[in-house]
């Protein structure tokens, strides 16, 4: 399983929290590439529930990550 950024972000407009199927099932009726739904199905299925794309890949850039200041535009 690996994420990138362009893959990951194909997930922000899901439906959170959600489980593995529901991401699967999301990722299948919006069109995300088949490396999204192949990276889903590597997921360890426990009936997990999934807060964000953080819970499944820690490393996603958040806001705070990029050093500009938003008030300054």
């Amino acid at each position: 399983m690996y994420w990138t950024l362009e893959l990951a972000s194909k997930l922000e407009d899901a439906p959170w929290p959600a489980t593995k199927e529901e991401l699967i099932d999301y990722s299948i009726r919006s069109g995300t590439p088949l490396e999204v739904i192949e990276n889903l199905q590597e997921l360890d299925d426990e009936g997990e529930i999934y807060e964000s794309i953080e819970d499944i890949w820690p490393d996603y850039p958040t806001k705070e990550d990029f050093f500009f200041n938003e008030d300054e535009y």
